[in-house]
This record gives C-alpha cells, sequence and structure tokens, in this order.
C-alpha cells in the first residue's frame, strides 16, 4: 500500500444561499475592524494553517473564484484548489464526498464551512494535531459541546463518500461520539455559521 499524504483540508462552498437570500459567501462582513467578502474571512485561517486547501464550490461559481483571490490576494490565492462539485445541488454531503475523493490520497480530512468567519485558526491547528497523533475522530470544542472544524482519519473514508443529503457527516459523529477526540477552544467562533443576515449581525458578539 502507498504511503499516505499528510492531513487534507477540504472547506466547503457549494451552498445555494436559499436562506440567506443572496449568495452569503460573497456579502460584505467585517471583523476586527478590516471589511472582505464572508467567505474571504472564513477561508484565511484555514490558509495560515495549511499550505494547501481543497475548496467545493458549485458549478457556475467563477465570479465567486474571481472574487475571492481578488480579496485574499495572489500568494494565498495560489494556495487554494478550486473544486467543482457537479452534484452541489444533492446537498452538503455530496459536496464534501467530492472533496474527499479528490483528495484520496491523504491519511486523513479536516472538513471546514466556508460560511464560518469568526473560525479561529487555533481550532483549525487543534484538530489537524489530534489527527495527527492518532485520533481517528476529532472537533473543536467549547463548554462541552462539539463544533467545528471535524476531522476524520482515513478508516472513514469510504463512510465519508457514502453520505447522502444535507447534513454532512452528522450521522458519524453521532453514531462514534463515544471516540471522538474533543479539541478545546475558549472560542464561540468555532459555533458561528452564517444562514440568514441577522446572523451576519450576530457576529460583532462572537469577535
Amino acid at each position: 500500500m502507498p504511503e499516505r499524504s499528510e492531513i487534507a483540508a477540504v472547506v466547503l462552498a457549494a451552498g445555494s444561499s436559499r436562506r440567506f437570500g443572496s449568495d452569503k459567501l460573497l456579502h460584505p462582513v467585517t471583523l476586527r475592524g478590516v471589511t472582505r467578502p464572508l467567505a474571504a474571512h472564513s477561508l484565511l485561517p484555514w490558509l495560515e494553517t495549511f499550505e494547501r486547501i481543497t475548496v467545493v464550490v458549485r458549478p457556475g461559481s467563477e465570479v465567486f473564484r474571481r472574487t475571492m483571490e481578488t480579496s485574499l490576494g495572489i500568494i494565498r490565492a495560489a494556495a487554494v484548489r478550486w473544486l467543482v462539485c457537479h452534484d452541489a445541488e444533492q446537498g452538503m454531503a455530496a459536496s464534501l464526498a467530492c472533496g474527499v475523493r479528490a483528495t484520496c490520497e491523504s491519511s486523513g480530512w479536516m472538513i471546514g464551512l466556508a460560511d464560518m468567519p469568526a473560525l479561529p485558526s487555533a481550532a483549525i491547528a487543534g484538530v489537524r494535531n489530534a489527527l495527527l497523533s492518532g485520533a481517528q475522530l476529532s472537533a473543536a470544542s467549547c463548554n462541552g459541546r462539539h463544533g467545528h472544524p471535524v476531522g476524520f482519519a482515513f478508516r472513514y473514508y469510504e463512510e465519508l463518500l457514502a453520505l447522502g443529503g444535507d447534513t454532512g457527516a452528522r450521522r458519524l459523529l453521532e453514531r462514534d461520539a463515544s471516540s471522538l477526540v474533543p479539541v478545546p477552544i475558549g472560542d464561540n467562533g468555532i459555533f458561528a455559521d452564517v444562514d440568514i443576515p441577522g446572523d451576519v449581525q450576530n457576529l460583532r458578539n462572537v469577535i
């Protein structure tokens, strides 16, 4: 069996933003005095932690990709692999499986969401390190609650590919909760995703 590479970072950005009413990933958000598109804020901590990340997008995402490349800058944008998921309309699980399949040479996967602009890089690094230390399943946690990101070792490969619907890997997390290795983070940013316009205003309570 060939030696597997290190943990892959897969960020899901293929949603339809129906509940938001417009493309939420391009919505301008000001955090710590800096205004960027929401997804650019979300991608930055991943780019601070990994040399390369895979971002799963839906078909027809050229404007989104160009906007991200402009906002992130040439150097950071060069570290992003844009992966089009042609089954994105089937739900989050399809995008997740697409990202995992495209990085099948990896020894594990970190799964992130492009609508979480307040996620701290410490949470990403912590879960990655847990996987590298032998954890089969890991997630950031705060005050006893599990949040994002979530990490899976290679043993979950086939199950990740077989996921369906719009709940992502929640079923696996619930089933194997007793073996999940939590990474304590004192930051509510691990819970702060943006689904509706009001969630953007709530970010100021997180930062």
